[in-house]
């Protein structure tokens, strides 16, 4: 057991550093008051955890080992729905319903699309 909760945390402190890298260089590169930080990051970790799911039923060691560190910890590191939360509270809090709407939508529509490619891509 404790050697689960070293796999999540160890996936989990690089998912959250990477998420951290991507928000910055994202933010850096398309400056907004659409969040496309988070936004990325969402539908990029949609498309990595389809993907994992859609291996491990091929791969034992992804299957519980695997999984434990990429899934739970890195991907669950990663990605960011308390964040896009946030978001789209600050963008209604600032009038910008319209952005908020279009950011939820998106967000939802392109996940769910990602993360079925994934699995599609790894069958």
């Amino acid at each position: 057991m404790f050697r689960n909760f070293i796999l999540v945390g160890a996936g989990g402190a690089a998912g959250s550093m990477a998420r951290y890298g991507v928000g910055y260089l994202v933010s850096r590169v398309l400056p907004s008051a659409f969040p496309f930080g988070t936004f990325t990051i969402n539908i990029v970790g949609c498309l990595l955890i389809g993907l994992l799911f859609g291996l491990a039923g091929r791969n034992n060691w992804l299957q519980e080992t695997g999984m434990l560190l990429l899934a739970t910890g890195f991907c669950g590191g990663f990605t960011t729905f308390s964040t896009f939360a946030l978001d789209n509270i600050t963008l209604m809090q600032k009038s910008q319903s319209y952005i908020a709407l279009a950011y939820t939508g998106l967000s939802i529509v392109i996940g769910l699309l990602l993360c079925r490619v994934g699995i599609w891509l790894a069958s």
